[in-house]
């Protein structure tokens, strides 16, 4: 377990990699408090340790020290993340190589210029949101059968690939660009909702649109108006050279910190209450025994504001290992985070190793599908069939019995395996 101390300034992508990677690695990785950027690592003190003067920069306990965040992310990760064996150790490397080369490059090409610390180029910008899209589609087709990059588990290859896609996600890749790449979308809210990627990162706000071009003015290209035409106004003094990506590491905290934004709206605010108190259901649910609470369920439930829905997964025929589909319906229960104030699911799996199912009944506020409430939350729902149940029909109670006791078999007659509730 790696130790020390990691220099950088706060909202710092790169650092992001080595803290994220501490935290599987189950050392006491703690950032220089104090740090100022541009003052600190200027010193001759810092300088003695760390002579490029570059951050994020780590120092052991003993005194020894790294830079490089993939270097540093390595050194602190457990040995777990960085592949078990061989041949994964070495795609791990071959993943965090691309993305400190042609991913990085695109990304900070097309968000920087957003962000204020890269003057606006259309042809540049162009280019770069060309190459990523290509990238995003290569990286959908990958992980068209995979959840994670590298094996069954997550690895440092997709911390830090997360990490360098961080900024595309959060400040251009709008809901219609991400429209296109759905196993992308499904990995990256997969790796960012994994427990100790949030201690770190916290809750991931995905662009909602798509930024406007800075204006001239933003960019510090003001014009003096005089008689006879417009005239740059001269600079006082030189006028600093453009940064340009390479340089990345070495910004600014107020260049790279992302601007706050606003609370979402809940998208289901807009439907009927109703009478019925689902946190209360939950409570009984996850506190009594199934004979006591499915019926408090159905003696509560308010048909009128509140719809029971069957999902069926489609591609049960690609199902393989049994631990590999619960990946599935973690991943999915993940990524629909937002919802499950208003929302409860008993998802079971059917079956056994290379011959399973995965189905379940999902309870929301409204009538309608749920997922088509918020483009968030459609990563997975196209995977399933969906059937709405009739609360009054017999079978159909009797289906939702089933699902909520955890018993019965699925449709072909699979035996239950185990179950997960969302709630």
């Amino acid at each position: 377990m790696a130790s020390g101390t990691l220099y950088t300034y706060p909202d710092n992508f790169r650092a992001y990699k080595a803290l994220i990677a501490a935290q599987y690695g189950g050392g006491n990785v703690q950032v220089a408090p104090g740090f100022v950027f541009g003052e600190t690592n200027k010193t001759p003190e810092f300088l003695k340790k760390f002579p490029l003067g570059k951050v994020p920069a780590f120092e052991t306990k003993d005194g020894q020290c790294i830079t490089e965040s993939n270097a540093i992310a390595w050194y602190v990760a457990s040995n777990e993340l960085r592949g078990k064996t061989d041949i994964e150790k070495a795609q791990v490397l071959q993943w965090l190589n691309y993305s400190d080369t042609d991913l990085l490059q695109a990304v900070c090409t097309w968000v920087f210029p957003y962000l204020g610390i890269l003057d606006y180029n259309k042809q540049a910008v162009n280019g770069a949101k060309t190459e990523l899209t290509n990238i995003l589609t290569s990286l959908n087709d990958f992980l068209l059968s995979r959840t994670y990059l590298v094996g069954e588990q997550v690895t440092l290859a997709d911390i830090v690939v997360t990490c360098t896609l961080l900024p595309a996600f959060q400040t251009v890749l709008d809901p219609e660009s991400r429209k296109a790449f759905k196993n992308v979308n499904r990995w990256f809210t997969t790796i960012v909702n994994q427990p100790k990627v949030k201690n770190v990162l916290g809750a991931v706000k995905l662009c909602e649109k798509e930024p406007e071009i800075p204006s001239k003015a933003d960019q510090g290209g003001k014009k003096d108006k005089k008689k006879g035409g417009d005239k740059p106004q001269q600079p006082k003094e030189q006028k600093p050279k453009e940064k340009k990506v390479e340089e990345v590491e070495e910004m600014d905290e107020t260049e790279l910190a992302l601007a706050a934004e606003p609370k979402s709206k809940d998208p289901f605010d807009a439907l009927p209450k109703g009478s019925w108190v689902m946190d209360d259901f939950k409570r009984c649910y996850s506190n009594e025994d199934t004979d006591k609470s499915i019926p408090y369920f159905w003696e509560h439930f308010d048909k009128e504001n509140y719809s029971i829905w069957l999902g069926e997964y489609k591609y049960n025929d690609e199902l393989k290992k049994v631990f590999m589909s619960c990946n599935l319906i973690t991943g999915m229960f993940q990524r629909l985070d937002k919802m499950r104030k208003h929302a409860f699911a008993s998802v079971c799996l059917f079956g056994k190793d290379d011959d399973n199912t995965i189905s379940g009944i999902w309870v929301w506020r409204g009538q309608g599908l749920a997922f088509e409430l918020s483009p968030d939350w459609q990563v997975d729902y196209e995977s399933y069939s969906w059937t709405k149940l009739d609360a009054n029909n017999a079978d159909h109670k009797k289906m939702v019995d089933d699902y909520l006791a955890w018993s019965g078999k699925d449709k072909d007659g699979r035996a239950f395996n185990q179950g997960k509730i969302f709630k």
